[in-house]
């Protein structure tokens, strides 16, 4: 993954330097590494003239962002009511199986990050897989490993 924070002056350059920027700000670094950098969230605060505790609670308290590194591909599997009934809890099983990863970790290669979510709003598609912004819906055992697959071959998913 790289870290290279000589992509920063680019985003700060999308954006007014104000404090009404942060929230954008942060989702182009979060987009550019897979995560919030330290030392990123850091010359935020000096660019946006915003308290580095403030920038501090806003990656923390929205669930976009994060302050670990991730993958490049976020895998979520919706655990709500009517998934779990369908069997989501065994579709995340497989799905750690192959990835060779629990739920909240990232795969050695930073390719995937798997992710549990309390209900993605899809209950009709239910049991509900996104592969970052695709949901797919009446996913199987056997069909998540192909959602895998595909993804690894840089297909859209």
């Amino acid at each position: 993954m790289n870290h290279d924070l000589d992509k920063l002056p680019e985003i700060y350059e999308r954006y007014p330097r104000t404090p009404q920027s942060l929230i954008a700000v942060l989702q182009d670094i979060q987009k550019e590494f897979h995560f919030l950098p330290t030392e990123a969230l850091k010359r935020t605060a000096e660019e946006l003239n915003v308290p580095l505790s403030k920038v501090f609670s806003v990656s923390t308290f929205y669930n976009a962002f994060s302050l670990h590194p991730r993958g490049e591909k976020i895998i979520r599997v919706c655990v709500g009511t009517t998934c779990h009934i369908r069997g989501a809890k065994q579709i995340q099983e497989q799905l750690e199986n192959h990835l060779k990863i629990k739920a909240g970790e990232t795969t050695e290669d930073k390719k995937f990050t798997l992710e549990v979510v309390a209900c993605v709003g899809a209950c009709a598609m239910a049991p509900v897989v996104a592969v970052d912004e695709t949901y797919h819906g009446g996913v199987t055992v056997a069909s998540c490993r192909k959602l895998v697959k595909k993804s690894k071959k840089g297909k859209k998913s």
